[in-house]
């Protein structure tokens, strides 16, 4: 028997004219079965390991003890948050997360696109693929060595201590001793170990640029300062654009491995951020309710963060993730 539906105009289709949805997929699966495998182990790590443990973060509402386990520990409900916001450290490790982070996209997200833009421009091959290699590197040095190298070059007769001495003229001991040394310290080490292998995506995006462009700009007489900023960085706007909205979503979230590292209780009033303070109060201190609650405080500020700087990010350049 054929069955009639309306469509939004009121005309009966027959239900031999409706979209087949089910049957499309399973067509597709059937002819792109590879890739459909390979996407299997990848699905099935982030189910394990991402979404899986996320039923951890109940542990910010209760107060948690191991020998008692998960359902026999206490439920406090929002009392750890509580005691984080009106603790004394809550806005010393906010306000360093947040200049931290503000100081790596004021410099360290712009450094990768100035040094993309300025080795597009080069045209000696050789000189350009020394200058990639060199930038390139420090990203594959261990990130203890790295912080193993700025202790000696900050140290009382390291070379970067020397220098400054030289250019102020005034007398430093180790300047990780400094509070106020360690955010451009913090900050300036992680440009020069990332600045080449994140400038690689930009290349990548200007290598796609339709070189007709460049060739109306050289006939409207452009040089190659005004041919960069008229075509290049329009043309990789997007890649920018979507970067831009990763960055601003990691705002609240800052790598612990390298401040653990680098800093030391002269510096706790600069150096201190979320995550550094989530390391101490849940495995040094084994307060594992509290540092759960400070985690998961710190990740929905960064999903909000996100969704805002998407949706207007949306509606100005119509780039966006979603």
């Amino acid at each position: 028997m054929l069955t009639l539906r309306k469509n939004k105009k009121g005309n009966a289709l027959a239900a031999s004219e409706r979209p087949k949805t089910s049957l499309t997929i399973r067509k597709d699966v059937r002819k792109n079965w590879f890739p459909y495998l390979l996407a299997i182990p990848v699905l099935a790590w982030f189910i394990i390991f991402c979404y899986g443990p996320m039923w951890g973060v109940l542990i910010a509402f209760k107060d948690y003890k191991p020998l008692l386990g998960f359902e026999d520990s206490p439920w406090v409900g929002f009392k750890h948050f509580v005691d984080f916001f009106q603790g004394p450290y809550f806005w010393r490790v906010v306000k360093n997360t947040l200049l931290l982070n503000l100081w790596g996209i004021g410099f360290g997200f712009t450094a990768p696109i100035i040094l993309a833009l300025l080795l597009n421009e080069i045209r000696n091959k050789m000189f350009k693929r020394t200058v990639q290699t060199i930038t390139y590197m420090p990203h594959f040095i261990s990130l203890v060595v790295v912080a193993g190298m700025i202790h000696i070059f900050t140290a009382d007769e390291g070379i970067i201590t020397q220098v400054l001495q030289w250019i102020t003229g005034k007398e430093y001991s180790s300047l990780l001793g400094y509070s106020s040394m360690f955010r451009p310290l913090y900050v300036f080490s992680g440009i020069w170990q990332s600045i080449g292998w994140e400038s690689i995506i930009y290349l990548a995006a200007m290598g796609s640029i339709d070189t007709s462009l460049y060739e109306a700009a050289d006939m409207d007489g452009a040089n190659r300062l005004q041919k960069m900023w008229h075509v290049t960085l329009p043309q990789i706007t997007p890649t920018i654009v979507i970067l831009f909205i990763f960055a601003v979503g990691g705002l609240m979230a800052s790598g612990y491995e390298k401040i653990i590292l680098l800093y030391n209780p002269l510096t706790y009033d600069t150096a201190d951020v979320i995550a550094s303070y989530v390391y101490r109060r849940g495995l040094r201190e084994a307060s594992l309710s509290y540092s759960t609650a400070v985690g998961l405080f710190s990740a929905v500020i960064n999903f909000g963060l996100l969704w805002m700087t998407n949706n207007i990010a949306r509606r100005k350049s119509e780039v966006s993730l979603w």
